[in-house]
């Protein structure tokens, strides 16, 4: 099987994301990386070119520099997707301009800086009839999956409350202020209305949604900012699904002492479940008249729930993975696209999901600045949220 050829945009010398896509997209070696714009600053970009080993003559200064050259390659060297690990306020134009010149895009999430870039980007993408998806990560989990389809089967009956956390303390101390992965984040011009529910926060929606299979309806929110900072750096939203369950996230990149403790409980009528990103392998399943189960990842009953674990049972699998299965089910996109034709049936979260997370961050920043209670967060089901 040929690999599918990727290119990079962002990830440079200094970048955290960048280095993570890269190994996750090279661990099945179904994606080989074949050009980059690394940096804004072309020494740093072609430094990067050099660690990487890659072509010289396929490292650019820019990404309007390589999406021009790639496309005048032949079909069978260019590049056939780019992956977006930029700060939040270049998402959108490098998705444009890749899309535009017929390559599909894989991007770190959120989406856009704002809802209004989104709504463009997904009619873009439309018009362009190319693959677009979003990096959120934890539905690659195999438990996340696992979860998903034992509520799809009605294993906890009508699920009645959703409680999902993501908490960190990277944060808490002002001095990391100065660090470059917190500049930009603190930096409306950069990460756009939200700092914690931007990066994190939108993360445990999303995840809330994914392994419900259900919807936000309503929010209210209140979010905090720590000292001088412009944007939040904690925050708690209530939520209402469309299915009447009610939600509680809080998510805080202020507390002290945690690394990254994503978790999510739902509770349902006649069980409820319980999985923590830092015991990734393991589900609980918790009934009212029997022990409490834990299921483990690879084991025949896990793998008949989702059936993408990677390693024997006992063997941990964990972020890397997960990411790493995202990019699989996409390179499985790419090789097997036929223009105008619908994309296989997938659980790669596309782009609804990324005019859903924008709609969640400014949905819970108006709502906690507001005297209001319950905010509407706006559907966009027009779309087929598989890939494309």
């Amino acid at each position: 099987m040929r690999k599918v050829r990727m290119g990079m945009v962002g990830g440079g010398p200094d970048a955290f994301i960048g280095a993570v896509h890269r190994m996750a997209a090279n661990l099945d070696g179904r994606i080989e990386l074949v050009c980059g714009a690394f940096s804004r600053d072309a020494q740093k970009s072609a430094q990067m070119s050099q660690q990487l080993n890659l072509d010289a003559s396929r490292c650019y200064p820019s990404y309007q520099a390589m999406f021009e050259a790639e496309a005048s390659l032949p079909v069978g060297q260019r590049m056939e997707f780019v992956s977006i690990v930029t700060p939040n306020h270049l998402h959108f134009d490098v998705a444009r301009q890749a899309l535009q010149a017929g390559f599909h895009v894989l991007c770190d999430k959120p989406a856009t800086l704002n809802l209004r870039e989104a709504e463009q980007l997904a009619v873009i993408q439309q018009q362009s009839g190319c693959l677009y998806a979003l990096t959120h990560t934890y539905t690659g989990y195999p438990m996340v999956v696992a979860a998903r389809q034992l509520i799809k089967q009605g294993e906890l009956g009508k699920v009645r409350k959703v409680v999902v956390e993501y908490h960190q303390g990277w944060l808490a101390d002002t001095s990391a202020e100065a660090g470059k992965q917190a500049a930009w984040r603190l930096d409306p011009a950069q990460a756009g209305v939200s700092c914690c529910m931007a990066d994190i926060g939108v993360h445990a929606a999303n995840l809330a949604e994914f392994i419900c299979d259900d919807k936000i309806d309503l929010l209210s929110a209140d979010l905090n900012a720590s000292g001088e900072r412009l944007l939040d750096d904690d925050g708690v939203v209530m939520l209402r699904f469309a299915s009447g369950a009610r939600g509680l996230l809080s998510a805080s990149q202020i507390a002290v002492g945690e690394e990254n403790n994503l978790r999510i409980r739902v509770y349902g009528e006649k069980a409820s479940l319980d999985w923590s990103q830092q015991a990734p392998n393991s589900l609980k399943l918790m009934h009212a008249d029997k022990p409490f189960e834990t299921l483990r990842s690879a084991t025949a009953t896990a793998t008949a729930l989702g059936g993408i674990t990677r390693t024997p049972p006992g063997h941990p699998e964990g972020y890397l993975e997960a990411f790493a299965n995202l990019y699989c089910q996409f390179a499985s996109q790419v090789m097997d696209f036929q223009p105008n034709q619908v994309p296989s049936a997938s659980l790669l979260p596309g782009i609804d999901s990324a005019l859903r997370g924008m709609a969640f961050i400014e949905t819970v920043v108006a709502a906690s600045a507001s005297e209001q209670k319950w905010h509407k967060l706006a559907d966009f089901s027009q779309t087929s949220d598989q890939g494309a």
